[in-house]
């Protein structure tokens, strides 16, 4: 293998566990383009050699990029396994097993075969081994879900988490306040209260952390090779992610048809334009006619927004279904990293009070990039209901809506220098005091920590203390 980077990232643990002795005999780690999957792959193999002293026989990679002769096979994962058997193992899978040897299979950009499926399936049913596959899209995956139902175990890989951008600037060590399975301590008041003041004790390390990533995003590119330019750190991520995600992911559609390109950089450059919004149907059908001077249809552009979900590029943030009434609401666009709009529009929007403060004017635009950045990390958290409230009747907006069993914990983000109490909790405080809903407590998400509320169904916490919760 080439030169492995010494920093791991955090999901890499999680993974080895799922992998060696997980319940689903295969690991599925999905994220956007370039958050390093491959190389948490490879890190993993080398764990195994070196770390587990697994003999090399039992590990077999295979990387499915587009190459004509893997299309000619029959069955390429069933073909492949039975030629490693034949030639590498000198024996069968279960062989090996019997021996207390399993084997491993790491299987990378599975989503470039057109059956994996059903190969998938075959092979975990009738063969003791453990598979981890990878994938940069979500496409042609999740239909192959329902046949893998019981044999499968997801995890998600997002861009870097304020935490691993201090350790990759060495800047310090912070430490995640939310456990692996500790998604039930949300339900307590006093978690938050402990997150707001881990982020006061850490605030050094925290605030620079977060100008690192307010000025470059999360993408391990962007923060590993601060030796180069932004600009030509931009031109890679537009290169290696959106046009790789419009120019080859997303080019044929159902039954082989292909999608309009144009389209689909047009609508990924007004979810940039949006992000942190929920733009109608009416706002987004108008402005795709005018740039492309053609007659586009919502229930098109509904279509290419999930496909651009699918990619896991953003995250479409639902309005809150009570009651089994009919939505009333847009979807809220929340971009995987806000460097994308960056290098997408070639604007930078500084995130940070003291940038912002010589450029007043984009305050209110930097507050929806920062609601676009809440709503995407919330969004990966698994075990969490995700949704946000729109004005309904007497009933004020709010942000976000986090559901975990029967409770909701609502979400106001007000990032701006001076906190007008009364005003700003409006939309909390309404939601808080309607019983149907729920909710225990609300959480007002600041710039800085000198928030203070009298409110106390209320904790106010930084955005960048947040970003510590993982």
């Amino acid at each position: 293998m080439p030169p492995l980077p010494h920093f791991r990232r955090w999901l890499f643990d999680h993974t080895v566990q799922r992998l060696e002795s997980g319940l689903a005999p295969v690991v599925v780690l999905r994220g956007p383009r370039q958050v390093g999957k491959t190389t948490l792959q490879q890190q993993i193999i080398d764990h195994l050699l070196h770390e587990k002293r697994v003999d090399k026989r039992r590990i077999y990679r295979v990387q499915f990029d587009e190459i004509p002769s893997l299309k000619s096979l029959n069955d390429p994962i069933l073909s492949l396994c039975h030629w490693f058997e034949r030639v590498v193992l000198g024996g069968t899978f279960n062989e090996w097993a019997h021996k207390g040897e399993s084997v491993f299979l790491f299987f990378d950009e599975i989503q470039n075969l057109k059956d994996w499926a059903p190969q998938i399936k075959a092979l975990v049913d009738h063969h003791a081994v453990r598979v981890l596959l990878t994938r940069s899209s979500a496409l042609r995956i999740e239909h192959g879900r329902d046949s893998l139902a019981g044999r499968i175990s997801t995890l998600e890989l997002g861009t870097l988490l304020l935490r691993e951008i201090a350790a990759v600037r060495e800047l310090g060590t912070l430490s995640p306040l939310l456990s692996a399975n500790g998604v039930g301590e949300l339900k307590d008041r006093i978690f938050w209260e402990e997150l707001r003041d881990y982020g006061k004790r850490h605030r050094k390390v925290r605030d620079i952390a977060f100008v690192a990533f307010s000025e470059r995003g999360g993408y391990p590119m962007a923060q590993v090779r601060t030796d180069r330019p932004w600009e030509e750190v931009a031109d890679q991520l537009n290169e290696t992610i959106i046009r790789r995600v419009i120019q080859h992911d997303l080019r044929v559609g159902e039954r082989g048809r292909k999608r309009d390109q144009n389209l689909l950089e047009e609508l990924f450059r007004l979810c940039c334009r949006y992000a942190g919004q929920a733009p109608g149907p009416s706002v987004l059908v108008q402005e795709l006619r005018r740039a492309l001077a053609a007659d586009v249809g919502w229930q098109r552009v509904l279509a290419y927004m999930r496909f651009l979900s699918d990619t896991l590029l953003i995250r479409a943030v639902e309005p809150l279904e009570l009651r089994l009434k009919k939505r009333k609401g847009n979807s809220k666009i929340c971009l995987c990293d806000h460097s994308l709009r960056a290098s997408w529009l070639q604007k930078i929007v500084p995130l940070t009070m003291d940038s912002l403060g010589t450029t007043s004017h984009l305050v209110d635009l930097a507050g929806h990039i920062v609601e676009s950045v809440v709503g995407y990390f919330l969004g990966s958290v698994p075990g969490i209901d995700l949704a946000w409230f729109p004005e309904r009747g007497i009933e004020p907006e709010v942000d976000f809506i986090v559901t975990i069993g029967e409770y909701r914990i609502p979400l106001e983000v007000k990032y701006r220098r001076h906190i007008e109490e009364h005003r700003d909790t409006h939309g909390l405080r309404a939601f808080l005091e309607k019983t149907v809903y729920n909710a225990p407590f609300g959480i007002l998400l600041t710039f800085s920590d000198d928030v203070t509320i009298s409110d106390p169904r209320i904790v106010a916490l930084p955005v960048s203390s947040l970003l510590l919760l993982r």
